[in-house]
């Protein structure tokens, strides 16, 4: 456990975290429907050649509950300060994504490289009907009074028939995917997927409800091109495809990017292709890698 301070609540703040290895430091940073033990692969495999650090977001995992407004690309920071990390690649899923961007919008010359795999971005605004598959489970399947109270954060107990059919929902549509069956993932991902969801949830229904976020201010969006470090975006061609346009605009606005698509794949590319994410971060950790700035579309 690492004891970092928020500077806007000036208070403790406990990140749980993971370290292994010798060598240049790596930082794997979680999807929002996840937590650390998302990136079991990567750990063990990226260690053999590279300092490695997966954390729990604060309000995940085992790391602090987040009570109030929380600035996860500023945890991320104060993370490498406490761990005497002046520089390192930060590899980002999903939302984990969009604080690796931010960290990097904040404090470029702590950041060496970017992998931003199915991302969010700071600034973007999402369609309303992104989540109505997940609204629409939900919604017929838990009464609206204890819909009310898990929202609030406020529930005294939590059914676990609901934290069923939340989990579901999101790991359905999110990653499966919106085109896909659950038995197109194998059971294991399935299985893993929903016991992080389930944990998140249970916790969030019972000490005050998803956290207020703050971001970076000016958000990403507006700013890519202010990145100049070798970045790589993995693209899931089966994640939703809102999403899938979020990683395009990084394509897009970041000089050099490269991107690569991986057929059949919804949005936790770590759990689902665990080899295969595992040699692309490789590849692109290679140091004697000279095509950085190379577009791959595959």
């Amino acid at each position: 456990m690492a004891r970092t301070r928020d500077p806007a609540a000036n208070r403790a703040v406990d990140l749980a975290y993971d370290v292994a290895g010798v060598g240049p430091p790596v930082v794997l940073i979680h999807a929002g429907l996840a937590d650390r033990r998302m990136w079991e692969h990567q750990f063990a495999a990226l260690s053999t050649r590279f300092r490695v650090v997966r954390y729990d977001w604060r309000g995940y995992g085992e790391s602090s509950d987040a009570t109030a407004e929380v600035a996860h690309h500023e945890d991320l920071l104060a993370l490498m300060d406490t761990l005497d990390i002046d520089r390192a690649t930060l590899v980002g899923s999903s939302y984990g994504g969009a604080y690796a961007v931010d960290a990097a919008l904040t404090a470029p010359d702590r950041v060496t490289s970017l992998a931003l795999i199915c991302p969010g971005m700071s600034g973007h605004t999402w369609p309303p009907e992104m989540g109505a598959p997940i609204r629409e489970r939900v919604r017929a399947a838990i009464p609206a009074d204890r819909s009310q109270s898990y929202q609030a954060g406020t529930a005294t107990h939590v059914d676990p028939d609901d934290l069923e059919v939340m989990a579901e929902a999101q790991i359905r549509y999110m990653v499966v995917g919106p085109d896909r069956m659950p038995s197109d993932l194998e059971p294991r991902v399935w299985e893993q997927s929903m016991q992080m969801c389930r944990a998140l949830f249970r916790r969030q229904w019972t000490s005050g409800g998803p956290a207020k976020v703050r971001m970076t201010e000016p958000p990403a969006k507006g700013r890519l091109a202010e990145i100049t470090t070798p970045t790589l975006v993995v693209n899931g061609l089966a994640d939703v495809p809102y999403i899938q346009q979020v990683a395009h605009l990084y394509v897009a606005g970041i000089p050099g990017a490269e991107r690569i698509d991986l057929p059949d794949t919804g949005h936790l590319p770590p759990l689902e292709r665990p080899a295969e994410v595992t040699r692309l971060l490789a590849d692109f950790l290679d140091p004697s890698r000279t095509h950085h700035h190379q577009r791959l579309d595959r």
